[in-house]
């Protein structure tokens, strides 16, 4: 007799911290024919807020997303829980944006390809035709929707924008060296599903070529950091970050690539994070559940 496929969930919560919520997950799980593959939980003591993230396992027949959802709905309400309960085998659909700096883009799609970035990319949008050749010859769709140097068609690209995320039914967007200021209406619109990247200098070196003004102070680490996109520019929930050394007989040049790989990877650990759900968001900081 062949066994029945047994399957994985997410689920992840916040909530005012008090006793008993771990105790009240557990035992809807126990009872619903569940059983916990990994917990973590974080009391944060300075909002008072828990956070939770629960991967499990249906032991029992019938017990789908639905029978969950709507079985954990009581739970939820009687801890005034923001909670939800995601299938751990599917793919977050994440659309990807890039102007003329392809490092990010580059290893998004080779992680992607090789399996080992949880998301699906059904296109991948950018406002210059630089790396059209590349996504393409990944399989995936390339859009190109310029903008104008006086930003006179600016609304009407990102109102396209905001269908083609309708459309793909997208759940995640990734500014991948996306070099255009969004809207606060865009921003808006993808509140808590849309990262960017960008190098950790800020705010001491702005502008144009900034490893380059890290290079001529004798700037002695290269970092970056992965956040949510907000209308306050550059100061949304950090995600992610990290930091390389560097030394005083590297030239520009590769303090740039330096930076490059850097951005990469911080990038991509976010990325994967957020499709996972191990990304609680908290009043004004993140929680992540690696």
């Amino acid at each position: 007799m062949t066994e029945e496929p047994r399957a994985d969930y997410i689920l992840t919560l916040s909530c005012p911290d008090q006793r008993g919520i771990v105790h009240a997950v557990a035992s809807f799980l126990l009872v619903t024919g569940c059983s916990i593959v990994d917990s973590q939980q974080y009391g944060d003591p300075d909002t008072g807020v828990f956070f939770m993230r629960v991967h499990f396992r249906a032991q029992e027949p019938g017990v789908d997303l639905t029978a969950l959802t709507n079985g954990f709905a009581a739970t939820g309400a009687s801890f005034r829980m923001q909670w939800q309960i995601h299938a751990a085998e599917t793919r977050m659909p994440t659309m990807i944006m890039v102007s003329k700096f392809g490092h990010c883009l580059n290893d998004l799609l080779f992680r992607h390809a090789s399996g080992a970035l949880p998301v699906e990319i059904p296109l991948v949008v950018s406002n210059h035709q630089d790396f059209r050749q590349m996504v393409e010859g990944y399989g995936i769709p390339f859009v190109h929707l310029p903008v104008a140097p006086d930003k006179s068609d600016k609304a009407a690209q990102e109102a396209r924008l905001l269908e083609l995320v309708r459309e793909h039914e997208i759940e995640l967007v990734v500014l991948a060296r996306y070099m255009q200021v969004l809207s606060d209406e865009v921003c808006k619109a993808l509140e808590g599903r849309i990262i960017n990247i960008h190098h950790s200098f800020l705010p001491s070196f702005k502008g144009a070529k900034p490893y380059h003004q890290a290079h001529d102070r004798g700037v002695k680490l290269i970092g970056a950091t992965a956040h949510y996109v907000t209308a306050d520019l550059d100061e949304g929930p950090i995600i992610e970050q990290d930091v390389v050394r560097v030394g005083h007989g590297m030239t520009p040049d590769q303090f740039v690539a330096a930076g490059r790989d850097v951005e990469s990877r911080v990038l991509s650990r976010a990325v994967a994070w957020h499709a996972e759900h191990r990304v609680l968001m908290g009043s004004k900081r993140t929680v992540v559940f690696p």
